[in-house]
């Protein structure tokens, strides 16, 4: 089912011939080939179109022909016989399968398990329907965001550095760069506790924060062994978090009754700000951005010929169940933690935990950890490590030890794919690579120095609070990758017959404002709580206008991919906001299929008659 890279499947060679920006051999070969058919026919138009057609590279050029990170030496082939033609086929399900659970990861990052048991401990099940409904958002956003690397063969990231102007393109870049690093923080954080509980604290939280450099690149050198078995990896560890907090659950033994009624009743009764700001914590915690930018990029390790609709058609609903049924896993096991400490957590005070952690081996430590400033009677702040003593004191020592395998494979798992949606991004934004090693080393070094820092000088419930501040800091980036997702998949000249129809547009960009405006307030709430004054006010005031700005920015573009005749035509526009006159380029069009090219003629020729001798150029040559 696999196929090597240097074998160039049939659908990869007909993206070299077209593309402008294609390898320079592609680009050779294509000139050649047209300078030979143009003289057969008017030579003079087809110089002149070939003129143009350079013209047009600036902004467009293609990916560099190096190896490229995760699918870099091989293909997964998809089955097509007489038998799998008609109807539902399990045989291709299973090609499909993959992407999806890699994406699904990062809704199981070590941040994600302390927001869910930090709302069960504040706010019991009522906000089970939160997660639901932030998971059923997710999966649509990262549908969107798997049909535009499906269709037109590229991922969010190269669309963008197609798409956007230099200076907002590096904007971008630097903004999901900032939601990687964050990412990439929670998980050394969540590692590091693991590593602490797992060994009885031999190892300090400063060492299991040293041991995240050395695994991570133990765990890279494995996709040597092959696309699927890596695959397959990423499945164990899923497994491995199904299991250890599935056996939480069913030690726990919450009510079933009121779990079910917490996750389909959307209401909150009696819930004062507190749990409403946890609940805006589940969404932000739960939506990545950076995660948009991964999903587009990881359905490219597929070999799905683009030039029938057919199979791209195919491509997109074997995605979307893989994609349904990875993030039904995540939300169990999500649901499995915010179970266990609703159930154990909710409404206790430090004293409480402290009476159940009596005569068992673990108390000094919770001695230490469930402290407050009012003879213990302040309500639990949870976090990773006590939720681990409270399973410990309450449970036995092995339900402890089993936590700390869950975060594990929780930080572990999504380390990996934070490393490769870094290296997706720099690729596309910045049409560069460097080596994985070389990637890991520099993201990793930065997350790890402030990380370190605060592990060797300052108290646990210290990283607990970065936490916070990290999930708010990826929430301010999720506009960065929502809207050129939306925008790109609206774009006719992009997408072709698999654009996005009216419905899907409103709902997107509905459900987009919403959770956008979530976050915000979130992020106000957090920027309230560190009680800024001063010169730092007037910072962050200063950055929070560029924001909107920038946002403004970006949405302004998304009208007009969208086909805002008003937006296209203005010179302010067509000068600032798009990237070059042919703004929804022809390879964009001509990458997704063959079948199109008539209806992207007329769109394009409608919009800009300069480009008519071009594109009829490319129409006779292909």
């Amino acid at each position: 089912m696999k196929k090597k890279a240097a074998g160039m499947s049939l659908n990869e060679g007909y993206h070299n011939r077209i593309e402008p920006g294609a390898a320079s051999a592609g680009d050779d070969q294509a000139s050649g080939s047209g300078s030979t058919r143009g003289s057969n026919g008017n030579a003079a138009a087809a110089a002149h179109s070939a003129q143009l057609h350079q013209q047009m590279l600036s902004e467009n050029t293609y990916l560099k022909p190096s190896k490229q990170a995760y699918f870099s030496d091989e293909k997964v082939l998809i089955p097509d016989d007489d038998r799998t033609n008609i109807g539902f086929s399990f045989r291709k399900l299973w090609a499909f399968t993959g992407p999806g659970f890699l994406m699904s990861i990062a809704y199981l990052d070590p941040g994600n398990i302390e927001s869910d048991l930090q709302s069960g401990a504040a706010a019991k099940y009522k906000i089970l329907w939160v997660l639901l409904w932030a998971t059923i958002l997710g999966l649509l956003m990262q549908r969107l965001a798997a049909r535009l690397g499906v269709v037109t063969g590229l991922h969010l990231a190269e669309m963008c550095y197609r798409q956007y102007k230099r200076l907002p393109r590096w904007i971008l870049w630097i903004m999901i760069e900032i939601a990687i690093i964050g990412s990439d923080m929670q998980e050394v954080i969540g590692t590091a506790i693991a590593i602490y509980l797992l060994s009885n604290k031999v190892v300090p939280l400063w060492g299991g924060v040293l041991i995240t450099i050395v695994d991570t690149f133990t765990f890279l050198f494995l996709d040597k062994y092959g696309l699927r078995k890596l695959e397959f990896l990423f499945g164990f560890l899923i497994t491995v978090m199904a299991i250890t907090f599935g056996y939480e659950y069913i030690v726990s033994a919450p009510n079933q009754a009121e779990v079910m009624e917490g996750m389909f009743v959307p209401w909150c009764t009696d819930c004062n700000s507190d749990v409403l700001l946890q609940a805006v914590g589940v969404v932000g915690a739960v939506i990545m951005p950076h995660n948009l930018y991964l999903h587009s990029a990881l359905v490219k390790s597929r070999d799905v010929d683009r030039r029938q609709p057919k199979k791209v058609s195919e491509a997109n609903f074997y995605f979307f169940i893989e994609a349904s049924v990875a993030l039904f896993v995540s939300f169990i096991i999500n649901l499995f933690v915010v179970a266990v400490f609703a159930h154990g957590m909710y409404g206790k005070t430090n004293r409480d935990v402290l009476d159940v952690c009596a005569n068992k081996s673990m108390y000094e430590d919770a001695k230490l950890s469930f402290t407050d400033n009012h003879n213990l009677t302040d309500i639990i702040n949870a976090d990773l490590y006590k939720g681990g003593l409270f399973l410990g004191c309450t449970f036995g020592a092995a339900a402890m030890y089993i936590w700390g395998v869950g975060i594990l494979a929780a930080g572990q798992s999504s380390t990996m794919t934070g490393t490769y949606a870094g290296q997706f991004s720099m690729e596309g934004f910045l049409n560069l690579q460097w080596p994985r090693w070389c990637r890991v080393l520099v993201t990793r070094c930065i997350a790890i120095i402030p990380t370190f820092c605060l592990a060797m000088f300052s108290k646990m419930e210290d990283l607990t609070n970065m936490n916070d501040i990290l999930n708010a800091v990826m929430s301010l980036q999720l506009p960065f990758a929502a809207i050129p997702t939306i925008a790109f998949t609206s774009c006719a000249a992009i997408m072709g017959e698999f654009v996005n129809g009216i419905g899907n547009k409103i709902v997107s960009i509905l459900l987009t404002i919403v959770v956008i405006g979530v976050n915000l307030y979130f992020v106000v709430a957090q920027v309230e709580t560190l009680q800024i004054e001063g010169g730092m006010l007037a910072l962050v005031c200063i950055f929070a206008v560029l924001y909107i700005l920038f946002v403004i920015y970006l949405v302004i573009h998304m009208a007009a991919c969208m086909g805002n005749k008003r937006l296209m035509n203005s010179r302010w526009v067509q000068r600032f906001v798009l990237p070059s006159q042919n703004s929804f380029s022809i390879k964009n069009a001509n990458s997704t299929y063959a079948s199109t090219p008539n209806a992207v003629y007329c769109l394009l020729k409608s919009t800009n008659p300069l480009l008519h001798h071009s594109v009829t150029f490319l129409s006779n040559t292909y």
